[in-house]
């Protein structure tokens, strides 16, 4: 199930062994799963998602860097 959350902090993921990259500011989708998060949004025209391991999801939640919607 998808719920709603705002970036409101430094919040990287990385795509393979690449640089790790930053999810802009603003609100996002979020769907869970076992092991992971993904992460979706908007940009004007431009469509972004990343997944990250969910341990790293409950990690920026926990630091308050991810704000989840009531």
């Amino acid at each position: 199930m998808a719920q709603t959350a705002h970036i409101v902090g430094k919040v990287e993921y990385r795509e393979g062994d690449g640089p790790n990259i930053v999810i802009r500011p603003g609100p996002v989708k979020v769907e869970t799963g076992l092991n992971d998060a993904t992460l979706s949004w908007v940009d004007e025209e431009v469509r972004g998602a990343a997944a990250m391991p969910l341990a790293d999801f409950k990690r920026y939640v926990t630091e308050g860097k991810i704000k989840l919607a009531a």
